[in-house]
């Protein structure tokens, strides 16, 4: 069967786009030298104007690899993360790789209860935490066995205070003089890492098959599980994305890293494919659209990638300080429904493309992408990247291939499909075919072209400002709370794209409901964006014989009234 024929929406591609990537044969830290090697003066990353070039990063990444092994970190070691968008964030992810260990990344601003789940299960030893998250990770109890924890103190990398005046109030800039200071107590100091002479270049580097990462994901229901991801995949996927922005051009772009690193999106879009692309990574450690504007004068964007209500706020920022988007040329829309208004506002200012994308954890993450060609689809996820299969089927039954237009689940198959799921097999199993299907756990239908068009989410997941929120995870905080009996989340769909958080309460007879105490109880538990925004009583919750709650009739019964 030729290559048209087992994948039809090869026609659809944007000319010079190739069905087929060439596959991998070295790991990401090959990849990261040769680009060292080959940009040289060029910059690399730059913080609050501060620039960093490829020279500077390949020589921290040495020194900092050098410390970690100082502190004992082998091959296949986990090391976890927990940062927000910074140049040591770059540094430690590609020292951790250097090492053949594998990177755990986390979400900086989730509570030590959301953390300690994780830590259970890749159990690693050595920790590089924002000094801001080192609270949250002493929480621990004491089962949990921490042996090194190197804080970074995001200031360091700032311009001189000098400089750093143009970027923060006065309020700001006392505190940050203060944080100044020194480490988070009983910490060993980022800067300490980097004292180490430069890591022997005979030390072994890890092979293409060897495992990466460790991404944290819902998955298709429950407790979030680590996802596998190897060099390959990984590699594989920054590849694709190549391939995909056809004409992008070595050190001439310049990506604006919004989007999370510690996000899967975020990984493949700044630290691998930017980093492939010998590119300018401008860094915000949060979305703010006033800093992301001024860098604009300096280092105006070429690579924008973003969550709708991002490009929605960019684009009225801009608009009302008369500040041009014209740069932008790839601008890829993720995570979440991309409403067409937003599209039209930001090809309105911009002038350029925004296509709709698709992906999750599982396959590193992207997946699916309109075409940056006439024949993308708004409304569409658009058709597989090269090298990408997919096939839809019967919820039920897997081995059976619904016919084309019906809805069914849609499964994938490429080289940046994960490996499976740290440290559980039962749910590998579940998501995971033995043939290398990935089953997705979203329904979809698909045109005569390959053009993909989400219907669904059969695994429930609620998605907020881009991040999937798992409705257990919430209800088992809102339980905790001692007036609440029971209780179920939901998503409410938003005219702006994405969804927000429900909760419906069954509470003990005699109890009132206080929303705000609720919300206030939830924040001791939960990451600010999985706090339910609404929260309702329900006097008799609808349960299966079982007993299972029955969300679909919680929804059909709470959200017509909100």
């Amino acid at each position: 069967m030729s290559i048209t024929q087992q994948q039809p929406w090869v026609q659809n591609y944007q000319p010079g786009v190739p069905a087929e990537i060439e596959l991998p044969t070295e790991s990401l830290v090959a990849m990261l030298e040769r680009s060292v090697i080959e940009a040289g003066d060029h910059p690399a990353l730059e913080f609050f104007g501060r620039r960093t070039t490829y020279t500077e990063l390949g020589d921290q990444v040495d020194r900092a690899a050098e410390g970690l092994r100082h502190l004992g970190v082998r091959a296949g070691d986990r090391v976890a993360l927990i940062l927000p968008n910074c140049p040591q964030h770059v540094v430690a992810f590609y020292a951790v790789l250097r090492l053949g260990a594998v990177v755990v990344e986390h979400n900086p601003l989730y509570t030590s209860r959301e953390l300690r789940h994780q830590f259970e299960d890749h159990q690693a030893r050595i920790v590089i935490a924002w000094d801001k998250s080192v609270p949250s990770v002493r929480a621990f109890p004491q089962d949990i066995e921490i042996d090194h924890i190197v804080s970074v103190n995001l200031l360091l990398a700032f311009p001189t205070v000098k400089r750093l005046a143009l970027h923060l109030p006065v309020k700001k800039l006392r505190e940050s003089r203060e944080a100044l200071t020194g480490p988070a107590p009983g910490t060993i100091p980022w800067k300490q890492l980097l004292s180490h002479d430069p890591i022997d270049p005979e030390h072994p580097r890890p092979a293409v098959d060897d495992l990466a990462a460790l991404q944290y994901t819902s998955g298709t229901t429950g407790q979030p599980k680590g996802a596998m991801l190897t060099h390959f995949n990984l590699y594989s996927n920054a590849l694709q994305g190549e391939a995909w922005m056809h004409g992008a051009e070595y050190r001439k772009e310049v990506f604006y890293a919004i989007l999370p690193m510690f996000h899967a999106f975020g990984m493949t879009l700044y630290l691998t494919y930017g980093i492939r692309k010998q590119g300018l990574l401008v860094l915000f450690p949060k979305f703010d659209p006033n800093l992301i504007l001024d860098a604009m004068k300096k280092s105006p964007a070429t690579v924008y990638c973003a969550v709708p209500p991002i490009y929605e706020r960019t684009a009225v920022a801009a608009q009302e300080r008369g500040i041009s988007l014209r740069s932008c040329k790839y601008c890829i829309s993720g995570a979440m429904n991309l409403p067409d208004h937003v599209v039209e506002l930001w090809e309105s200012v911009s002038g350029g493309l925004l296509v709709e994308g698709y992906g999750m954890t599982e396959t590193s993450p992207v997946a699916l992408g309109n075409p940056f060609h006439p024949t993308r689809r708004p409304g569409t996820v658009g058709v597989p990247f090269p090298s990408t299969l997919m096939k839809v089927v019967d919820l039920d039954d897997p081995a059976t291939t619904v016919a084309q237009g019906e809805p069914g689940e849609l499964l994938l198959k490429g080289p940046q499909v994960f490996q499976g799921y740290w440290n559980n097999p039962e749910e590998t199993a579940k998501t995971l075919l033995p043939d290398g299907w990935l089953r997705t756990g979203d329904i979809v239908t698909v045109d005569a072209d390959g053009f993909t068009t989400i219907v669904d989410r059969a695994k429930e997941l609620i998605i907020t400002g881009g991040f999937n929120v798992s409705p257990s995870e919430v209800e088992v905080a809102l339980r905790l709370h001692t007036d609440v009996v029971d209780a179920a989340v939901v998503g409410k769909t938003l005219e702006r794209g994405g969804e927000m958080v429900v909760a419906a309460v069954e509470l003990k007879p005699g109890t009132e409901l206080d929303e705000e105490a609720l919300r206030a109880h939830c924040r001791e538990h939960l990451a600010a964006y999985k706090i339910p925004r609404r929260i309702v009583t329900i006097e008799d919750m609808p349960r299966s014989m079982l007993g299972k709650i029955l969300r679909k009739q919680v929804r059909e019964q709470v959200l017509p009234g909100l």
